[in-house]
């Protein structure tokens, strides 16, 4: 049987602006397989955290391109043709419409 993953996704703004956000504390303080929280907002675009361990589920947004980058560890995204890896100080753009499994 397929092993379910809680994820843990928090669409709220959790830092103001001039607000400090200290990104190694986040990491120490989440006991989470999969966890997800807006950080901040810039303009129109939300900047988010993620702490993952496991596959995600396929996806895509129709409305909004999505940007992962890496600060530790290694991310795979699976496509439908191929599969991106992502190594610390990596990122890469998915644009909306596209199917994707992080």
């Amino acid at each position: 049987m397929e092993q379910r993953i809680d994820y843990k996704i928090h669409l709220d703004v959790k830092f103001d602006h001039l607000e400090l956000i200290d990104v190694p504390a986040i990491v120490k303080e989440c006991k989470e397989q999969w966890f997800n929280q807006t950080l901040t907002k810039v303009n129109e675009s939300v900047v988010r955290i993620g702490i993952v361990h496991g596959e995600f589920h396929w996806h895509k947004h129709d409305n909004e391109d999505e940007f992962f980058f890496v600060l530790e560890g290694t991310l795979f995204i699976d496509l439908k043709d191929r599969t991106i890896e992502l190594s610390p100080n990596q990122g890469v753009t998915i644009s909306k419409g596209i199917l994707h499994r992080p």
